[in-house]
């Protein structure tokens, strides 16, 4: 019989002691049960293998059993006897009958790891992994190391625990009765102990708080079908997104803290750390581009928050490409003029100013635009904001294709129909500017008032003039009128301009209008006769020293009912017009 006995020297380090009794009939035992019975001063323990079948310890001859004490007496494991310990128990030999006892243990218990391998056994192997587990078992505190062994519990041995994993032949035929192995915090280095999951039937692994490093043997783990609880905390692996393993998706990020792996969706630390770092970062860049799109392109911006009517330089340059040639249409008055398309799609007229001014300049420049951003009248130009930097300012408009009305006259030659619709439009202009803003001033001369494709007139220039005159603008009208008419061009065609053009109308009202009226009108008798009262109502408005002029209402009667009762020529008509030499239509015939 050998006995046991497990005490501890004065590191605190436990010792395996075996004390060989050879008794005169032990070579005559074929079972386990009897061949081995445990004696300790606090602990005596006999191992039934052939109920439990946990361990396995064949009988020895006297030589091998003081051979097995001089081996496991070793086991307090120094670094300098643990390579002589593995020396030592590899060339430790079972009995001859060992094999037989091996055979009886397979029958009465064919879950025996060794029992179901594939490949051959190895009687050397599974004799020492006997002895190893015999003193492992007591090691991890087990209550009862004769009826089971449960638990493999080295939490903070780094002395010995180094040794019992270089013991591959145990890992080999590990127990199946052992359902947790814990050997945290024991300076465990190197790479990840792959031997270890060789006990497949474990449901618990611990080996946090060490130093372990490398790549983790993802698929040795698919086969721990049992294991429900991991613990790889405080390592060194290899990064690694362990939530790419479906094995590893059962696992919180508790599993995996400080370890070099990572669970993807349960790395909460990981959020955390982002959170913490990149909200705030994420704060000051918002507010940084935030700041920066509502002094540069606050068109960017929901309409909520854009600055009303206010265009920056920035804006106007993405409109216009950059303010290029292609994009410029022409100059006014110091001003360039681009046609540019704003970030929403609105197609614009943009007049740029160039050149230093004061501020006191700039200031009225300003209030004349708030003004005129609140026009609300068809036939005024519609003002969408302006621009007021330190070298430019400019005034965005709506854009429109169908020209002013100076070309529309030479080009198009309309009918005198269409010219009295124009005339409305532009009355009904002026009397909205002069009963909501007296104060503004614009021009009526023909190339500065627009048209639309509708043939509706936009008045496109203004001024603020607070010493309002109401006659200055029924002369305005009366030259527009005259223009209307005659398809002249005062400033060009005449040498004293528009002084030279009245004078040049009333020389020849009414006896050679003729020479007067545009004759590309094609006047019927009737049309012709409201064309002469046009030209007197012009030279009347034009006629100031009298006094006697019209109001703003009463020309607007006027040229209303001249529109009502005016025909509308077809292109029919005026076939029959030409093929009858005009009396069809009773063309006037001048004299």
């Amino acid at each position: 019989m050998i006995a046991f006995e497990i005490k501890e020297d004065f590191n605190g380090n436990s010792l395996l002691n075996l004390k060989p009794y050879v008794l005169s009939t032990a070579r005559n035992f074929h079972n386990l049960e009897q061949f081995i019975n445990l004696h300790t001063k606090t602990h005596t323990h006999t191992l039934n293998t052939e109920r439990k079948s946990t361990f396995s310890l064949a009988m020895a001859s006297i030589s091998e059993t003081i051979h097995i004490f001089f081996i496991i007496s070793s086991l307090q494991v120094s670094p300098t006897l643990s390579a002589t310990v593995i020396e030592d128990l590899n060339n430790l030999h079972p009995p001859p009958d060992f094999n037989s006892t091996i055979m009886n243990n397979c029958i009465h218990n064919p879950s025996l790891k060794y029992c179901n391998s594939s490949s051959p056994m190895d009687l050397n192997e599974i004799f020492k992994s006997t002895i190893v587990a015999s003193h492992l078992c007591n090691e991890s505190k087990n209550p009862n190391c004769v009826e089971s062994f449960p638990k493999i519990g080295l939490r903070s041995r780094p002395k010995i625990t180094p040794l019992y994993l270089s013991f591959n032949f145990f890992w080999k035929y590990c127990p199946l009765g052992i359902m947790s192995i814990d050997l945290s915090n024991n300076s465990l280095k190197g790479a990840f102990p792959i031997d270890v999951l060789l006990c497949t039937q474990i449901q618990a692994l611990d080996l946090s708080y060490n130093q372990l490093s490398g790549d983790i043997p993802v698929e040795s783990f698919s086969v721990l079908a049992n294991l429900t609880f991991l613990n790889l905390s405080y390592n060194h692996f290899s990064e690694m997104k362990v939530s790419d393993t479906k094995f590893f998706q059962r696992f919180n990020s508790s599993s995996f803290l400080h370890s070099g792996l990572f669970p993807g969706h349960h790395n909460y630390t990981i959020k955390a750390v982002i959170l913490l770092v990149g909200f705030p970062i994420f704060v000051i860049l918002m507010i940084s581009c935030t700041g920066w799109l509502c002094f540069v392109r606050p068109d960017f911006l929901p309409r909520m928050l854009r600055r009303n009517h206010k265009f920056t330089t920035w804006m106007l340059k993405a409109a216009t490409n950059g303010f290029s040639k292609k994009n410029l249409v022409g100059k006014n008055e110091g001003a360039a003029i681009y046609k540019g398309i704003l970030r929403d799609g609105t197609r614009v007229k943009i007049e740029i100013y160039k050149g230093d001014v004061s501020r006191e300049i700039r200031d009225e420049f300003v209030e004349e635009c708030k003004l005129l951003v609140q026009f609300q009248n068809k036939n005024l130009i519609r003002v969408l904001g302006w621009n007021n930097s330190r070298r430019t300012r400019a005034i965005v408009t709506e854009w429109t294709n169908g020209g002013n009305v100076e070309l529309w006259l030479s080009e198009s030659a309309p009918s005198w129909k269409h010219r009295l619709k124009v005339l409305i439009g532009v009355v009904e202009a002026m009397c909205y500017l002069q009963e909501q803003w007296p104060e503004v001033d614009y021009d009526l001369r023909t190339g500065s008032v627009l048209l639309t494709d509708n043939l509706e007139p936009l008045i496109s220039r203004f001024k603020i003039e607070y010493q309002h005159r109401s006659t200055k603008y029924v002369y305005k009208f009366g030259l527009f009128l005259l223009e209307m008419i005659t398809n002249r061009r005062p400033l060009e065609e005449f040498e004293r301009g528009e002084a030279g053009f009245i004078e040049y109308i009333r020389m020849h009202y009414p006896e050679n209008l003729q020479l007067v009226v545009d004759e590309r009108m094609m006047l019927t008798e009737n049309m012709f006769d409201q064309a002469e009262q046009g030209l007197g109502l012009g030279l009347m408005c034009t006629d100031q020293p009298t006094g006697k002029l019209p109001s703003l209402v009463q020309i607007y009667n006027m040229i209303t009912r001249a529109y009502k009762s005016c025909p509308i020529l077809t292109s029919e008509n005026l076939r029959k017009s030409h093929a009858d030499g005009g009396h069809g239509h009773k063309r006037v015939q001048f004299k």
